[in-house]
């Protein structure tokens, strides 16, 4: 998958934090200096289940599960499944799945849920850089509208990521941009048509060409 999972970072955290301990505490630390991730034993740290256990957390992950997950999908669109979806579906799914969190019409629920939908002409041509507060929504701040498709796929509903059909995500997304004035109301989207969709300020952006160990300037 192409993305980090921010576990990482967090193991990393705490590794800092714990991996200086004395022999007597059994971590692989020793006189001060930092233990590895190959050798640091989590089970050792004062308060763990003791030396060479395991906190008896998660489970194996299996191929099918890994398969369902593994499913990314980058701004050029290949790995878009096949399916198809119409804006009056999307409306449909939309008030079902997403208006509880989002609003009725994209309005959002702050803080814990920012503004979907509604390109305030303030925040049109791109002045983010001058005013911050302005509202980032789908039609005026969103690069590609496959990438679009890929996170509510994986990441929507809330309450039940992954659930949705293809079928739904495209509509779902059909029914987004249409909203935003990117489609017409008519347009079923199916792979090839997303791949087409153009988004306002695609232009904005640029890749990340930085390499490793580079600052940013």
């Amino acid at each position: 998958m192409r993305r980090t999972t921010m576990i990482f970072a967090a193991m990393a955290l705490t590794l800092s934090g714990c991996n200086r301990q004395d022999a007597a505490s059994g971590v692989a630390g020793r006189n001060g200096a930092t233990a590895s991730f190959a050798t640091y034993d989590a089970g050792a740290v004062p308060g763990g289940p003791g030396a060479s256990n395991r906190y008896a957390l998660g489970h194996t992950v299996v191929d099918s599960q890994l398969t369902a997950m593994n499913h990314d999908i980058g701004a050029d669109g290949t790995e878009l499944p096949a399916g198809r979806g119409t804006v009056a579906e999307g409306a449909t799914l939309y008030a079902a799945q997403c208006a509880q969190c989002h609003g009725q019409k994209g309005e959002g629920m702050p803080p814990a849920f920012p503004r979907l939908l509604g390109r305030d002409p303030k925040a049109e041509g791109f002045g983010f850089a001058n005013d911050p507060k302005l509202p980032h929504t789908i039609g005026n701040y969103w690069p590609y509208a496959t990438t679009l498709f890929d996170y509510i796929k994986r990441a929507m509903p809330l309450a039940a990521p992954g659930s949705l059909t293809d079928d739904q995500v495209y509509a779902v997304s059909a029914f987004l941009l249409a909203a935003e004035n990117v489609i017409a109301d008519s347009v079923t989207l199916d792979a090839a048509s997303l791949r087409n969709v153009r988004m306002p300020y695609r232009d904005r952006f640029v890749p990340d060409d930085r390499k490793p160990g580079t600052v940013a300037k």
